[in-house]
């Protein structure tokens, strides 16, 4: 009897146990009530009215159509059309947004609101009220509006500079129209570059966000907002996993500017960057893949007049390290125009540090180069290459003034192993400039073998440089 007791108090001690384990592991999981109670007053429905003509469409997409580009915005949703009519206002559900001051200063996406003749704003107390477009900054997809009310909920925000991977953070917005909607996840990645978004460093997620929830609010578990949601990958139209968020630091600079001046000024250099590879970094010194590498120089720009040369590598804008190249752009925007700012860069195998002021983001930026011309066939043998003078029409098409014309390629070359292609303006080989096709064979001739050479070329106009190495 007493071995039946003993076993069935065992057997009371480990089930005891075991609901403390399961209750410890709950207790591990985040709760959001709290949170969610006291954020969602602040995040706002906004909707716009404007004149567009009559489509067809499935879907947000004209019938047949397929999705653009994966990294698409959402704004092409929820489109209530009025049939039968060539020409109409209509009124679309776009996103969301969040409150940021009382007095009605609001934030949300760019292309929530843009091209929007009429914008309203949903209060979580259900109160429709017109917004005001105070200012708009396509190259961050932010938008700044203000509504004609006082003593309003306001979002707190958070230091996204802060924001660590793996962190729980959650969502609220208005998805397909559902208002108010709740979604957790974790933070996947900082600092991530997408493709014609230069100047944002994206906060990467897992929450689910879907058409209706741009522009509203990212908090973390402290009921702070660190980053607005702007975009999503997706292959099918809906959420696949991956998010991306605007990082509230970026965020408040923009709307400062904004609130102030109803427009966005930026630093601006007057290069054009390229992706620092294993070859390349090996090319000009690095012990690893780092950096901006300068493939073009503005001659009138700010990058010039500080010192800024082709062939250089960025490696640090005041104090930030620039690992990649997608780190320099954000890194001199947020630099005020006019401003000197402190550049460590790598040139000849050595680090210097240059004082440029920046100068302010044209609306058109483009960079160009120019060296003398010189014409005389010959052939670079140990590249790979037939090369011949530059025509005067391609020096016109491409602002390109010295440089030889890459006529033919031979397999399993170098050059061809390096990815130089027929019709490539090859412009500096080694970090030295090439004239002529003669001098290109003479400095083919005294290069080293079985280490990465840089070179420059022009392809379709556009400049980038590639590493070749000689194996003889």
């Amino acid at each position: 009897m007493l071995n039946k007791k003993s076993a069935f108090s065992g057997l009371i001690l480990l089930l005891a146990i075991l609901w403390s384990m399961n209750a410890s592991a709950a207790r591990g999981l985040p709760d959001f009530t709290d949170l969610v109670g006291e954020a969602s007053p602040s995040v706002v429905n906004i909707s716009t009215t404007q004149k567009v003509q009559q489509r067809s469409l499935q879907g947000g997409f004209p019938p047949g159509q397929q999705v653009p580009d994966i990294f698409r915005h959402f704004f092409e949703e929820f489109e209530e059309q009025q049939p039968q009519q060539p020409r109409q206002r209509q009124r679309q559900s776009l996103g969301s947004g969040f409150i940021i001051s009382e007095d009605g200063y609001l934030l949300t996406n760019n292309h929530v609101v843009e091209n929007a003749e009429e914008i309203i704003v949903r209060l979580s107390d259900r109160r429709e009220l017109v917004a005001e477009l105070i200012g708009s900054d396509p190259s961050t997809d932010l938008a700044l509006l203000k509504i004609d009310a006082d003593g309003l909920p306001v979002a707190r925000l958070g230091d996204s500079d802060q924001l660590r991977v793996g962190e729980w953070v959650l969502a609220i917005g208005s998805p397909f129209g559902f208002e108010h909607s709740v979604t957790a996840g974790i933070v996947s990645a900082k600092g991530r570059a997408l493709p014609n978004e230069t100047y944002v460093p994206f906060i990467q997620t897992d929450v689910a966000i879907n058409p209706g929830n741009s522009g509203g609010p990212l908090f973390n578990l402290d009921g702070e907002v660190i980053g607005i949601n702007s975009q999503i990958y997706t292959r099918s139209g809906g959420f696949m996993g991956l998010s991306f968020a605007i990082p509230m630091q970026v965020a408040m600079e923009v709307a400062e500017q904004l609130r102030e001046n109803g427009r966005v000024s930026r630093g601006w250099l007057g290069v054009v960057i390229q992706e620092v590879n294993r070859d390349l970094a090996e090319s000009f010194g690095l012990d690893r893949p780092q950096g901006a590498l300068i493939a073009n120089v503005d001659p009138e720009g700010p990058a010039a007049a500080g010192g800024i040369q082709t062939g250089d590598i960025i490696l640090e804008v005041e104090g930030v390290d620039i690992e990649t190249s997608s780190d320099l752009p954000p890194a001199v925007g947020r630099l005020n125009p006019g401003k000197e700012g402190e550049f460590v860069i790598l040139r000849d195998g050595e680090r210097l540090e240059l004082q440029v002021a920046v100068g302010e983001r044209p609306e058109n930026p483009r960079a160009s180069s120019g060296r003398p011309e010189e014409d005389e066939p010959a052939a670079a043998g140990r590249l790979g290459l037939q090369v011949e003078p530059l025509p005067a029409a391609m020096k016109e098409r491409w602002s390109v003034e010295s440089g030889v014309q890459v006529v033919s390629v031979a397999p399993e070359s170098p050059a061809a192993q390096a990815g130089i292609r027929r019709g490539d303006v090859l412009v500096s080989l080694a970090g030295r400039p090439v004239e002529t096709p003669r001098q290109l064979a003479e400095l083919a001739a005294d290069l080293p073998s079985g280490q990465s050479l840089a070179v420059r070329l022009i392809r379709q106009g556009n400049p980038l440089f590639v590493a070749l190495r000689i194996t003889e």
